[in-house]
């Protein structure tokens, strides 16, 4: 419903419109939001104060993207469904990082759903909300988009506040919270013991550029003199750094974010002008051909008011990983905190504190525990100030924004609030999100509409052996354990009887080796102790082989560690080892917490590379019956469905006892979740389309014994795909035939879901 009354000066027009969902803000969490509510049936609203979307994400910010993967440190951690969709289409057409396409490459997105109306340089500014304190109840938003000078009002039965300084939970009336709550609140070790207002200040950012010839720097007068301010002796500058480089320009953490805004802009400013001064006029640095290539005119804020919901998210959640029944997705960036003094500080720029793994997000802390009909996505969310450190981080913010969307567009359908949604309709929130692929960890599928559950699975072959046997081509490198222990996560499933390593000692010595339990699916680092075993190596290569006998009651993941030893190497080949095994080697200086971290452990140095190793007996870890049901990303193993080495065509086949009617199918295929992608320019990864997705595959379906095609896609780049037929097919069997990858040299399905048509 659309009502436009012009004012009589007809230069105001005043707009109503009716949706199902309103989200507020459109940065990652409010885009996660409204394209979530959006798939799941809802007419949604998205505004947006800013002419671009992505939030401190876009051109106009350009802060990377990060999230569970912690720039590696986590394992097998970077977030599926819609801002894995980002990841991935940001790494076919924008591999180079550039701001501008991303901005492009988050808009499409939105515009590509037809149930979003989308509303940029919409500043909303006023609520209509009533109700007793602890019940209320917001029925409009308003906003003014200035270029086309109208007032348009946003009426819905539900809201989302993505706008990251929770405006519109605010002028709702929604309890909120601010500033750094005391260590007796939520007992949190790293809390100060007296509350204070201090926050994470905000940044500015600048990108440089070699003009090829020698270039001038006159300060403009905002210039802040940085040596007398002893920055250069409290961080680090120098030319080769650009953009999210200088994270630690920060400042405001002791002011207020909003009121303060204009005041913290112009210190940021004069920072920014002052480091190029100090690089430029100095004398220090070799830069006479580098000129500013952009500097930010807008401040990135980090923190503001963090909205009380039923369960505040706490530093021994995140820590101890605490499991909840309302799990709805991961985090796994580190409790990332900084100096209230930013960039004045004399202290470092952030503290980090890392756990075992990831931690789980619970729907509870999404919607406001006062305000009936609101949902909160991002870095607003219910949170203390402590779990806020890790929470605030762009991919995890799209993470909650994904499942405020689903949530809101169930509750908008069946007319309740999220809290009555969660408690009558738990399941169905999760399989909604499960469906479209998002980042649930350890959440199983079990949604009975899908007709997979209910067929046998089979496959053209199977991956049994787990192992990366030396090859004759001899493309292999020696890596020293003289001063680190090396690691190799390994699948379990059903027992672990020995592990061969192949190794190179310089002198005969006693190699100690170990079996570690990850504890649960969320990590992928040691963490319990198992066995031990001490074997004797002669002079020369060889190999090590420790048996462990080891069988656990359920598939797990563990981690062989050979300890440090001035006389051995491991063998390393330049291929990948099995999906799902990592090797690993251990950070030095060692890392003292008093409990397992996840970054004690790199992956990087060994990233695609397979130490020489061997597994008995054979493994079930890559049984094609994980298509159906079960997880769809690596949890207490890969949990997928992997052909041997691929010899021709491989398929998977769904069989029925009796004919099913079939209106779609949904694939998942492996886009190797453990690929660090960013959207900007902290790294590059080399591949526009990661190699171990299906690239070339077609749908088949048996009809009186024969084999009719479906589907056939080729050029394949996506992780979820979903196939809705023009006519429904009668059919005893379904398959999913692999014609090519692109790069694996395995075809591996993650799911396979079949569904009746649609009524």
């Amino acid at each position: 419903m659309i009502d436009d009354v012009a004012r009589e000066d007809g230069l105001v027009q005043e707009l109503s419109q009716l949706f199902d969902v309103t989200v507020v803000g459109g940065g990652l969490a409010g885009v996660a939001a409204a394209v979530s509510a959006a798939r799941n049936g809802a007419r949604v609203a998205l505004v947006n104060n800013r002419p671009v979307l992505g939030g401190n994400s876009s051109s106009e910010v350009r802060v990377w993207v990060v999230g569970g993967t912690a720039h590696g440190a986590q394992k097998f951690a970077r977030e599926t469904g819609i801002m894995g969709e980002l990841f991935l289409e940001n790494q076919w057409r924008n591999p180079e990082g550039n701001p501008v396409l991303w901005d492009h490459v988050v808009l499409d997105l939105v515009r590509a759903e037809p149930n979003i109306t989308l509303f940029l340089n919409t500043e909303v500014r006023d609520v209509e909300a009533d109700g007793p304190a602890e019940d209320r109840s917001i029925h409009s938003v308003t906003g003014w988009q200035s270029g086309s000078e109208r007032l348009i009002t946003f009426a819905s039965p539900v809201f989302v506040d993505s706008t990251g300084d929770g405006l519109v939970g605010f002028l709702a009336g929604a309890r909120h919270m601010s500033g750094r709550e005391d260590r007796s609140a939520h007992g949190e070790p790293w809390a100060p013991e007296v509350a204070d207002d201090d926050m994470l200040g905000s940044t500015i950012l600048f990108y440089t550029k070699d003009a090829g010839e020698p270039v001038r720097f006159v300060p403009p007068g905002i210039t802040k003199d940085v040596v007398a301010a002893g920055i250069p002796i409290h961080r680090h500058i120098d030319t080769a750094m650009n953009g999210c480089d200088y994270w630690w320009i920060e400042w405001g953490g002791q002011l207020d974010a909003v009121d303060d805004n204009e005041r913290i802009r112009d210190e940021l400013w004069g920072v920014v002008f002052g480091i190029w001064d100090h690089i430029k006029n100095s004398g220090e640095f070799d830069a006479d051909t580098l000129t500013l290539e952009w500097v930010g005119t807008m401040p990135g804020k980090r923190e503001y008011r963090r909205f009380l919901g039923d369960h505040v998210l706490t530093q021994q959640d995140v820590l101890d990983q605490t499991r909840f029944d309302d799990n709805i997705g991961f985090g796994g960036w580190s409790i990332d905190l900084h100096p209230p003094g930013g960039v004045y500080s004399d202290a470092a720029g952030s503290m980090h504190l890392h756990g075992p793994g990831l931690y789980e997000i619970p729907f509870r802390s999404l919607y406001s525990v006062n305000v009936s009909n609101l949902l909160m996505a991002g870095r607003d969310i219910s949170a203390s100030h402590v779990a806020f450190g890790t929470t605030r981080v762009m991919a995890t913010c799209a993470v909650t924004g994904e499942a405020a969307g689903a949530g809101a567009a169930l509750a908008a359908r069946y007319g309740v609030s999220p809290r009555t949604l969660l408690a009558e309709r738990r399941d169905e929130l999760q399989h909604a999100l499960l469906r479209q692929d998002a980042s649930i960890a350890g959440v199983p599928w079990r949604d009975a509409r899908d007709l997979a559950l209910a067929a046998e699975v089979s496959a053209s072959s199977e991956l049994r052996r787990l192992a990366a046997p030396r090859s004759d081509a001899g493309d292999e490198d020696l890596v020293s354990l003289a001063d680190r222990d090396f690691g190799l996560l390994l699948p379990v499933d059903p027992r672990v009887d020995a592990v061969s390593i192949d190794i190179e000692a310089a002198a005969a010595t006693t190699a100690v080796v170990e079996l570690w339990s990850t504890r649960n699916g969320l990590n992928h680092v040691p963490v319990d102790l198992i066995d031990r075993r001490e074997v004797e190596v002669p002079a020369g290569h060889g190999t090590i082989r420790a048996e462990f006998a080891y069988a656990p009651p359920v598939a797990c993941t563990v981690v062989l560690v050979v300890r440090r030893d001035p006389v051995l190497s491991v063998r390393v080949a330049h291929e990948p080892p099995p999906y799902g095994v990592l090797g690993l080697l251990s950070r030095e200086p060692g890392l003292t917490t008093g409990q397992p971290q996840t970054n004690a452990w790199s992956a990087v140095e060994l990233r695609r590379r397979a130490p020489r190793f061997a597994v008995e007996p054979e493994t079930d870890a890559y049984r094609p019956s994980q298509v159906a049901g079960g997880l769809a990303r690596p949890f207490d193993g890969p949990n997928l469905w992997s052909s041997a080495p691929i010899a021709g065509e491989e398929w998977v086949q769904l069989a029925w006892a009796d004919a099913r009617t079939i209106g779609s199918v949904e694939l998942i295929f492996n886009d190797d979740v453990d690929e660090d992608l960013v959207n900007l320019h902290h790294h590059r990864t080399p591949f526009i389309a990661m190699p171990e997705l299906v690239r070339d595959y077609r749908v088949e379906a048996r009809i009186d014994g024969v084999w009719h095609p479906l589907v056939h896609v080729e050029g394949n780049r996506r992780r979820r795909r979903v196939h809705v037929l023009d006519e429904p097919v009668r059919t005893t069997a379904l398959r999913v035939v692999v014609e090519a990858t692109n790069g694996a040299d395995a075809a591996m399905v993650v799911a396979v879901r079949v569904f009746a048509p649609e009524v």
